[in-house]
């Protein structure tokens, strides 16, 4: 009897001892997490070897730049920011698998990443199921916010980037008629197509074809002969880089010459090693420009440039805001050791001076900012200031302080400074001209800055693309 009573006794302490651990493993309603004493334990993950390392190399570079600057400056109430740094090889399933890793193992209290839209709505519904913060630098697709509250991002959304594309296109390239080729699997280049499509059509434009592609594609010469056969004024590529270099290539070699369009899927250092000098006349949509003369960026851009050896890419800069932002919620938050309260901090995030430009959060937790047109220069290699496009309800400010607010006083075109009116064109995106049934139009917004906006694109006509948005 004494035995029973004794196995009766250890059982009801098990029992009692797991029920206090499930009990503190919740804050209202949330994850109650403690990071290591003095430490915050912060996830970051993306493609560090894929087809789109640079992209994860250069946001995981944005990202340790800020967190260095924090833990220098004495950290966030005295704690230390820890990175867990995770590569997916830019697949989605591999993005679940270290998300899940870092939130269960790793027990980290907040996540920032991935890039690519296809990735970043593979892990984040392990996150909001969770109820660990994700915020997503530079994932553009409107349905990665709607996994969830947990799940916010620092960037413009696909809807105003295809959008401002195709007004620059009609506007000051005088377009009428336009191809597209995208990637099929790519859920940033769908949704890129089907906003660039629906935009350039009210403008009076026409889009004379949709050719598609897959990432894995070597050669484009088929879809760019059918192009060249049909003659539009513009070809909008809504891909990246890794394949995008290529067929800037093989257009020229086609003898095709029109102006070449994309996204911020195009920046970066190696577009210009894969595309050269056939990426002349050619134009992407973007978060930050690196010649913006404001102090801040250029402060940014040389630490970056010292820590680093490069110049920061727009994916560098949205990261290092990104982990910026978070750093600045859990402050508010008084710690990261409620998730509920530290997801509450995000996501009422408001006129954060950010180097992507001023971040403030909307009711879908995106980031609503202008974007910039940037023109691609092969001889530098790099990108040149165009002009600024703003999202409807948002114009450029009256001082002329920086260019991350897109000021039309003081715009910057080269290395060189212009106080010319006419050389920026601040045209106002109009969140009306995009409706659809997958994102909210009043989340539509880009800080002026040279992003890559990983989400890819959602052709109207293409029920059959489902792809990777950034």
């Amino acid at each position: 009897m004494t035995k029973i009573f004794l196995a009766i006794g250890i059982i009801s302490s098990v029992l009692f001892a797991f029920a206090c651990v499930q009990k503190g493993g919740e804050g209202a309603g949330g994850t109650t997490a403690t990071g290591g004493g003095d430490t915050i334990k912060v996830g970051v993950y993306g493609d560090m070897t894929g087809q789109t390392a640079s992209f994860g190399q250069s946001t995981r570079n944005g990202i340790q730049l800020a967190v260095d600057e924090i833990n220098n400056a004495g950290g966030i109430d005295g704690k230390k920011i820890v990175l867990v740094v995770e590569d997916d090889q830019g697949q989605p399933n591999q993005a679940t698998t270290v998300m899940q890793k870092m939130i269960n193992q790793d027990k980290v209290q907040a996540v920032l990443g991935e890039v690519a839209s296809t990735n970043s709505l593979a892990a984040a519904p392990v996150a909001q199921s969770a109820k660990i913060p994700m915020i997503t630098p530079s994932s553009t697709n409107p349905k990665v916010t709607e996994v969830g509250d947990y799940i916010s991002r620092v960037c413009f959304i696909d809807p105003f980037q295809g959008s401002a594309m195709a007004k620059f296109a009609a506007k000051s390239l005088n377009a009428k008629t336009a191809a597209i080729l995208g990637d099929v699997n790519s859920d940033y280049s769908k949704g890129l197509t089907q906003f660039f499509e629906e935009e350039f059509t009210k403008q009076g434009g026409r889009v004379v074809t949709k050719e598609a592609y897959t990432q894995n594609d070597p050669d484009f010469k088929a879809q760019l002969t059918k192009i060249r056969n049909l003659n539009p004024d513009v070809i909008y590529v809504p891909g990246y880089y890794s394949q995008v270099g290529i067929i800037a290539r093989q257009a020229r070699e086609l003898g095709m010459n029109q102006p070449l369009m994309g996204g911020d899927g195009w920046d970066s250092p190696d577009l210009f090693k894969l595309g050269g000098g056939a990426l002349k006349n050619a134009y992407i949509s973007n978060h930050y420009s690196a010649e913006n003369p404001a102090p801040e960026i250029q402060n940014f851009v040389k630490n970056y440039k010292a820590k680093f050896n490069v110049v920061p890419d727009s994916l560098a800069a949205l990261a290092y805001d990104s982990a910026k932002v978070l750093a600045d919620a859990i402050k508010r938050a008084g710690g990261a050791g409620d998730s509920v309260k530290l997801k509450d901090a995000i996501n009422a995030t408001k006129d954060f001076a950010g180097v992507t430009g001023t971040i403030t959060l909307d009711a879908s937790r995106n980031a609503v900012k202008p974007a910039v047109i940037l023109e691609v220069d092969p001889a530098k290699p790099g990108f040149t200031f165009k002009e600024t496009i703003y999202p409807e309800g948002m114009s450029a400010p009256t001082a002329t302080t920086t260019m991350t607010d897109a000021n039309s006083n003081s715009m910057m075109n080269g290395n060189s400074m212009s106080n010319s009116g006419s050389m920026m064109n601040t045209n106002s995106m109009g969140s009306n001209s995009m409706n659809t049934s997958s994102m909210n139009s009043n989340s539509m917004t880009n800080g002026g800055s040279n992003m890559n906006s990983n989400m890819m694109m959602n052709s109207s006509g293409s029920n059959s693309m489902n792809g990777n948005m950034k």
